[in-house]
């Protein structure tokens, strides 16, 4: 009876659906990282580096969380699934944090040889142009 109530179909389907990320990546890691040989034993391949940067990292970030989502499911039930959404969120994060960076990047190159030149050339901060301006402190250099 306990058995029946604990673990329904829809427990089992979110298992399942849930867990096909982890088991691609797993084996997706299994097939990259492992050495390839020839015929008469040569090594011809050494395998991927699994401590790269970048996808891989986020790959490994992806298997971790998901069996830590598995284990809360198998302590807590079926709502510790909503964990799983934090994936998708983390991964928009990251896009627009890139993109971001890209489009300020990018938005600095227009200005370096056909901007106003707001004292580009001369070396003057706008703060010292404001302030020899008013006749203020002027710049000493020693």
């Amino acid at each position: 009876m306990i058995f029946r109530a604990k673990y329904t179909r829809n427990t089992l389907i979110l298992y399942i659906v849930l867990s096909a990320p982890a088991l691609g990546i797993e084996y997706w890691f299994e097939t990259i990282g492992r050495p390839k040989y020839a015929e008469n034993g040569e090594l011809k391949k050494s395998g991927e580096d699994l401590e790269a940067k970048g996808l891989t990292e986020f790959m490994w970030d992806v298997l971790y969380w998901t069996w830590a989502c598995i284990a809360a499911a198998a302590l807590l039930g079926n709502p510790a699934w909503w964990m799983y959404a934090a994936v998708p969120m983390y991964s928009m994060w990251m896009a627009s944090t890139v993109l971001l960076g890209m489009r300020n990047g990018m938005a600095g190159m227009g200005t370096q040889d056909g901007g106003n030149g707001d004292g580009a050339e001369s070396g003057e901060s706008k703060r010292q142009k404001k302030l020899e301006k008013r006749g203020g402190q002027k710049t000493q250099y020693r």
